[in-house]
């Protein structure tokens, strides 16, 4: 029998102290870019031991900036997997460069180290890298590229709050590492997102550029200490985060390594239960690193089912279980294949898993009998 009620994909787990938290943001007056934010910047700074931290209203955001701020622009090329999310792609587009794709390795859904060099030009400014599900990409081989032609490297971090990768924690081993607070992630400010930089310069080019090019925050300007005069030195952009969502991010953090636990038991979990399925589990995290847990994905063996892989998405859903679908590959879609002439055939791994790919509820909200009624879906809508 189907649940009673939808388990929607990703659902976060809010507790009471954001709450209260969110609601003394209220009661201040202060719900804009304010104390609640430099609060968050440090604790995350801390937390992965970087240099400089700048938060903003998304990792889309952070991944424009750190471009921008890298002077990446028209008539630079930047090198970025094909299997991930738009954004990343999307971003550089803003900048007026031109995204450069690469295959991924089909075991690990990782840009492949291996064709990097390839796609590298003397136009090339920049690689970005997706730790995809939380899974660290070949940093060690990556860096080696980047420092060899000179490039900035950049690590998109929406699924890897808690990745490590031999000792070194994700968004430390580039330039600039940005990362997502938005709802379905490991750490939730409704929106939200964050860079943690290394460069002091770059750091403050980022801050300037996310509220309009301004040299002061309106914090500073309406403090209690006098207004303040700015200086707009740049065309800049609105991509600030607000006190409000820092209320849920200070305490979404202190919880961090307990969600990382629940997340992690409800990996092994799905992974014992689904083994021997017409699927292909995740790979196992490889030795000396550490696997974020953000996204738990199938791949299915259509050699061995009669079905295709969103006819298995209607299955579930019918069942009353939400899904996702991470992802159909950047080259697939129309606006790449029409500006840029991508084109259906060009990468072959990031295709194959375009094809088979779906997402199961991966979330420390979850109970052990949520789990349990995923499982018994999944073999439903296999038919086993």
């Amino acid at each position: 029998m189907a649940r009673d009620e939808f388990l929607v994909f990703g659902s976060p787990l809010i507790e009471e102290p954001e709450i209260a938290e969110v609601v003394e943001c209220l009661r201040s007056g202060w719900i804009g870019t304010g104390p609640r934010v430099a609060r968050f910047e440090e604790r995350f700074r801390e937390y992965k031991e970087a240099e400089h931290a700048v938060a903003l209203n998304s990792c889309t955001a952070a991944l424009h900036l750190s471009l921008a701020a890298l002077a990446v622009g028209p008539g630079s090329e930047v090198i970025v997997p094909t299997m991930t999310f738009v954004a990343t792609s999307n971003a550089v587009v803003h900048t007026g460069a031109v995204p450069v794709l690469v295959d991924c390795e089909r075991d690990t859904q990782n840009i492949d180290p291996e064709l990097i060099e390839a796609a590298i030009t003397p136009r090339t400014r920049a690689i970005v890298v997706v730790h995809f599900a939380g899974r660290p990409c070949a940093m060690d081989r990556i860096s080696a590229i980047a420092q060899r032609h000179g490039l900035a490297l950049i690590e998109d971090c929406a699924h890897a709050i808690e990745t490590e990768f031999h000792g070194r924690k994700a968004g430390t081993m580039g330039d600039v590492g940005c990362f997502s607070f938005y709802v379905t992630k490991n750490i939730v400010t409704g929106e939200g997102g964050m860079a943690i930089v290394r460069s002091r310069e770059v750091a403050d080019r980022m801050r300037t550029l996310a509220l309009h090019g301004m040299t002061k925050d309106a914090w500073r300007r309406f403090s209690d200490k006098g207004y303040i005069h700015y200086d707009v030195v740049d065309a800049g952009f609105k991509y600030n985060m607000m006190d409000l969502q820092a209320a849920l991010g200070i305490h979404q953090l202190a919880r961090i390594e307990r969600y990382w636990k629940r997340r992690s038991e409800i990996w092994d979990a799905y992974c014992e239960a689904l083994r021997g399925l017409p699927v292909f589990l995740p790979k196992a995290p490889a030795a000396g690193t550490r696997h974020a847990h953000h996204l738990f994905t199938l791949l299915l063996d259509l050699d061995s089912v009669t079905l295709a892989r969103d006819e298995f998405l209607e299955r579930m859903t019918a069942q009353k279980i939400g899904v996702g679908v991470h992802y159909r590959a950047v080259h697939l879609h129309p606006f790449y294949q029409e500006r840029y002439g991508y084109r259906a055939g060009q990468f072959p791994a990031a295709e194959w898993i375009s094809d088979r790919t779906l997402s199961l509820p991966l979330s420390p909200k979850l109970t052990d009998e949520d789990v349990s009624d995923v499982v018994r879906a999944v073999e439903r809508a296999l038919g086993v």
